[in-house]
């Protein structure tokens, strides 16, 4: 489970969407996932989902890695789909007890399992195609206007894009400690629940312990070249809007309009 999570790992391509504008794939991504939320009935919400089906076509990001980001949800999407088929009323399917499985439920219970499938994969296609250093000048930039709040905008926005980054290489930390863990005996499938969370304290001890020691290096390689960010700092590849990124913009408008319309 977690080497499945793929969540801030970024895959390097020269696809179209690999070159927009990452200001503009950020903006972009926050109107599908409002598109994706509006979308109150089956043609919204499968227009949003063939959508993002494209991109991922466009991409060029392998569909095995699609999907096995979306392992890790599973949980989450088996028990919203059980709360909605059980607790939606309606016309019954059948009932046991006091729990009746209802038809509007059934159809519920679809429903919300999609939008959060496509959800996950739309967001994710953000960090697929976006390199860390993109994404963070993409932040910055988008945050400009906040530093007349006095704001720290750069210092922000790359915590937020280290904290992105450093996902993936915690899990693999993760993976190792566990398996070094399983190979002096330790047990973390057996047991009930308040066992189980007592077996993760070897695992998060030196993953804190790690974690802290990956920090401060970054931190003295950062110091080391003099890194200050912020005022003066110059870009080896300038940000800038070209027709590839008018046309995404228009298809996503696109994408929200109709998906407003069709809630009428």
């Amino acid at each position: 489970m977690i080497k499945d999570i793929t969540l801030g790992q970024y895959f390097p391509g020269k696809s179209l969407v690999h070159s927009i504008d990452p200001r503009m794939k950020i903006v972009l991504t926050c109107v599908y996932m409002v598109a994706l939320f509006m979308a109150t009935n089956a043609y919204g919400l499968a227009l949003s989902v063939v959508f993002i089906i494209v991109i991922t076509a466009i991409s060029s990001v392998p569909i095995k890695i699609v999907l096995k980001g979306l392992k890790p949800i599973i949980p989450i999407v088996i028990i919203t789909s059980i709360i909605n088929a059980f607790y939606i009323p309606g016309a019954k399917i059948f009932s046991f007890y006091f729990l009746s499985m209802t038809y509007p439920g059934v159809a519920q219970a679809i429903f919300m399992s999609f939008r959060i499938i496509f959800l996950i994969i739309g967001t994710s296609m953000l960090t697929y195609t976006t390199s860390p250093i993109a994404l963070t000048d993409g932040l910055e930039r988008l945050m400009a206007p906040l530093k007349f709040f006095k704001l720290p905008v750069h210092e922000l926005s790359m915590m937020m894009t280290i904290a992105l980054r450093f996902i993936p290489t915690l899990m693999d930390e993760t993976d190792k400690i566990m398996k070094a863990q399983m190979a002096r005996g330790a047990d973390f499938e057996s047991g009930n629940l308040i066992s189980r969370a007592k077996s993760l304290i070897p695992i998060l001890v030196p993953l804190f312990i790690s974690s802290f020691r990956r920090a401060d290096e970054l931190a003295m390689a950062m110091e080391s070249r003099c890194y200050k960010g912020g005022e003066g700092r110059t870009r080896m590849k300038q940000l800038k809007i070209t027709k590839k990124d008018y046309i995404a913009s228009f298809a996503f408008t696109f994408l929200f309009v109709v998906t407003i319309f069709s809630r009428t």
